[in-house]
């Protein structure tokens, strides 16, 4: 077996494979740019190597650099993980005049499948069913309009070198598809330096499920069964599972076969993803093949039990596989949960600065469930523009659907992550949504379910009360504390007053203590506006981020943050300020005037850290609701903002390659 390889990557991936090369003995290598000087995987690896500036451009896609690192540590492999030289025959082909061994398949299927385009003709040379579309070089805009037409609306635009949902729109319309051609365009040059773009028929309501394969270089190649990709935001994955609540045994076995078929066509060596589109009747079509490991191989390898990884070393080096096809058996059930630095009440815009606090839940096995957390970032690490904003991978096992999906909603709530906006308040509302658990599924879910963006749930009444008697807890015992504290001028005296009001929102919901001593662990009974005695239990400490215990015999995992006379309560979705007082406090309170946020609707603030790619208007132009009035990149993403009304513009406050923060006045508008 190698002893030393190299991991061309960063973040929770090269720590993903690390961890397997340690189980397996080989020393790592790692790699990392100015930014990630500091970054998990640089640490954690026995050897890193400083490979150049943080843009990406100029030193993990280098594939120069990288080679020069693993010639000089004497590493007889790399490992690509996914991203960057991931999918690049060329790269793999210099490897190979160097006599070091790339763990992914050879050129050649590389070549075949990792082009869009070019898999696509081969895939409709070898007979698999595919989309309808155009593999042709489409030259314009116009071009692409007119081919459109040909196919018929919806159409989706794809970047040929495409991945992670970047060049990538849909046009329902000519306006969007001569707009969305030159965005995907622009995103496509930025991203993979490669502008190709070509057109495919958008089928309605599809769900997206993919194929594993795993072939060795002895003509063995078998499937490991299914991911459901279809909870998808942009055209990027968000949630993952598997098996797929969809799919047959028949249909399981057609894709299966027709996927094997396809990488035994290429000689496929090593772990890959056939990816396909599934209609309402089961119909799949095959959209494209990953030759790489994929994002989501948690999820596989927790229903299967086999280490992709370490699979994908093993036949590099040239090993048989020494499993066969009745060997693999789909085993329980996992969901995956990607946890990106995005604020979701802004439209899910990127964020960055640094982690002031992460703790992520406690990993291992939990009687029949199974918690997992890939990640390359910890308390303090920086979160920067310059990469993709995935924080980590959170996976839950459980033997049932319905048991994964709440043990992943009690990880997702225990979950701590400060100094950055993140997605787990969207991730614990999806964990609730009815047509989530349901299973009714496709990749239009959230842009179906969230049609005007996301907003916390809001609490029916049984989980209002419950929020207001953890609000109370907390409080009782924060009292508590400070009474304790030496030197405090002045103590409450008196007995422990039993009625208080919690205030969460508009509303003022009355607590009574019936019986209990407020101490640690905490134990009393309660009655929440006038129902019946609630038992709550907990060994909360003030100080910490995460309340757990339960409430009337419910178990509850929220999580707690101080806010301005109160606390800031996050559970299942839910985000409320709740402020405990006695009821006098809350009788004055009701008379405070309200504090009306300022007008901004004459102004278009930047939504996120990112650079001015172009502004599309001038000083005194009139423009209609819809118009284009910027365009703003972040982590290679360009963000159009539109008019949302009639309007005419004042002033210009930036320039196309300004840097603005997020909230930056871009124009003023009369």
């Amino acid at each position: 077996m190698f002893t030393k390889i190299l991991i061309a990557n960063r973040g929770e991936i090269a720590c993903r494979v690390i961890k397997t090369a340690r189980k397996m003995g080989i020393a790592t290598v790692a790699v990392y740019s100015d930014a990630d000087r500091e970054a998990v995987h640089v640490e954690m690896a026995d050897e890193a190597v400083h490979i150049g500036p943080a843009a990406a451009s100029q030193s993990y896609l280098v594939a120069e650099k990288i080679i020069a690192a693993a010639k000089a540590t004497g590493a007889q492999a790399v490992h690509p993980g996914y991203g960057f030289l991931s999918e690049r025959a060329s790269f793999c082909e210099a490897l190979e005049a160097e006599g070091i061994i790339f763990i992914g398949p050879k050129p050649k299927a590389i070549r075949a499948m990792g082009d869009k385009i070019e898999s696509k003709k081969f895939a409709n040379a070898a007979k698999v069913s595919t989309v309808p579309g155009w593999l042709g070089v489409i030259e314009n805009a116009e071009h692409a309009v007119k081919i459109a037409g040909e196919i018929g609306y919806p159409v989706m635009l794809k970047a040929s070198a495409g991945g992670g949902g970047k060049g990538m729109r849909i046009a329902w319309n000519e306006a969007e598809a001569r707009e969305g051609f030159q965005s995907s365009r622009n995103e496509a040059q930025s991203s993979f330096g490669d502008d190709r773009i070509f057109i495919e028929k958008f089928i309605v309501d599809p769900r997206h499920i993919e194929i594993q394969v795993l072939g060795d270089a002895h003509g063995n190649c078998l499937y490991l069964g299914e991911r459901e990709c279809s909870i998808q935001r942009r055209n990027q994955k968000v949630v993952e599972e598997a098996p797929s609540p969809f799919l047959d045994e028949a249909t399981r076995r057609a894709m299966g076969e027709q996927s094997v078929a396809l990488a035994k066509a290429v000689d496929y060596q090593s772990a890959g993803t056939v990816e396909f589109i599934v209609d309402k009747d089961r119909n799949f079509y095959f959209l494209e093949m990953n030759t790489r490991l994929q994002v989501e191989h948690p999820v596989t390898e927790l229903v299967t039990g086999i280490d992709l990884v370490e699979q994908m070393i093993r036949v590099a080096y040239g090993e048989k596989l020494a499993l066969e096809q009745s060997d693999i058996k789909l085993n329980g059930w996992a969901v995956e949960s990607r946890l990106y630095a995005e604020d979701p009440y802004r439209n899910f815009l990127p964020s960055i600065g640094r982690l002031t606090r992460y703790r992520p839940p406690e990993e291992g096995r939990f009687g029949d469930i199974v918690v997992r957390n890939d990640t390359g970032v910890v308390e303090g690490s920086e979160i920067s523009m310059f990469y993709d904003p995935m924080l980590a991978k959170l996976c839950t096992w459980a033997p049932t659907r319905a048991e994964a999906i709440d043990a992943m909603a009690e990880a997702l709530d225990s979950f701590v992550v400060d100094g950055i906006q993140h997605n787990i308040p969207f991730l614990s509302a999806l964990m609730q949504h009815p047509r989530w658990r349901e299973a009714r599924l496709s990749t239009g879910f959230i842009a179906e379910e969230f049609p005007d963006g996301f907003a916390p749930i809001v609490p029916d009444e049984a989980d209002r009360n419950t929020l207001a008697a953890i609000a109370l807890a907390v409080e009782l015992l924060r009292r508590d504390r400070l009474d304790r504290m030496s030197d405090r001028l002045a103590p409450h005296s008196g007995a422990l007053k039993r009625d208080w009001e919690v205030r969460i929102g508009d509303d003022y919901v009355p607590v009574s203590i019936l019986e209990g001593m407020i101490s640690i662990p905490l134990e009393a009974d309660v009655s929440v506006a006038g129902g019946a005695p609630l038992t709550i239990v907990s060994d909360w400490r003030p100080g910490e981020a995460v309340w757990r215990g339960t409430v009337g015999g419910r178990p509850i995992a929220a999580q707690i943050r101080q806010a301005v006379n109160g606390i800031r309560i996050a559970w299942k979705g839910m985000a409320v300020t709740a402020r405990p007082m006695l009821p006098r406090i809350a009788e004055l309170e009701r008379l405070m005037p309200v504090k009306v946020p300022p007008d901004t609707s004459k102004l278009l603030l930047c939504p996120m850290p990112g650079l001015v790619v172009s502004i599309a208007v001038i000083d005194g132009q009139e423009v209609k609701a819809g118009e284009t009035l910027a365009v703003v990149e972040a982590m290679k993403m360009e963000n159009v903002l539109r008019a949302e009304r009639d309007l005419t513009v004042v002033k210009i406050n930036a320039k196309p390659g300004d840097s603005l923060a997020v909230d930056a006045v871009i124009m003023e508008f009369g």
